[in-house]
């Protein structure tokens, strides 16, 4: 079940980053519309490694997806990000947001609220985006909980 929905998710990221590509022109500098790539939550807890993805829908409106893998469970999770850049600094935006998501594990699982608040950067005429982010967990279900320390890196291939 797992391998077929990062299948499945990794087909879908790749077709629509093709449409994106071919729909519009490349663009210059520090810009970019999409990004997909490798993510790692660390912290208190388990690491979890996955693929990572990123969109664009306006300057400052994004959406990420993740699917995260380690310590024989999975989360998935979809998170709102507003951008702003930073003056003076080509190519670093600094970035605030929420977003829900899923934890699987043997025997059960648990929905997850994650406010975050990070950096983004760009290296320009590159194809390359970093990010480093802090994203403590809210765990709702029958004993919830909270991690605040949690973070979030991102190593993407940026396109258009």
């Amino acid at each position: 079940m797992r391998k077929r929905l990062l299948s499945a998710f990794i087909a879908l990221s790749l077709l629509i980053g093709a449409n994106e590509l071919s729909a519009q022109s490349a663009a210059s500098g520090t810009d970019y519309r999409n990004a997909i790539g490798l993510g790692i939550d660390f912290g208190d807890g388990p690491t979890l490694v996955g693929i990572s993805g990123k969109h664009f829908f306006t300057e400052n409106h994004v959406g990420a997806a993740e699917v995260m893998f380690g310590d024989n469970m999975t989360v998935i999770q979809a998170l709102y990000q507003y951008h702003k850049e930073i003056e003076g600094a080509a190519g670093l935006r600094w970035y605030a947001g929420a977003g829900p998501g899923v934890e699987l594990y043997k025997g059960g699982s648990s929905f997850l609220l994650r406010p975050l608040a990070g950096l983004d950067f760009k290296i320009a005429n590159a194809p390359l985006a970093f990010s480093f982010d802090w994203r403590p967990a809210i765990i709702l279900d029958k004993g919830s909980d909270f991690e605040p320390a949690r973070f979030g890196l991102g190593f993407r291939f940026a396109f258009n």
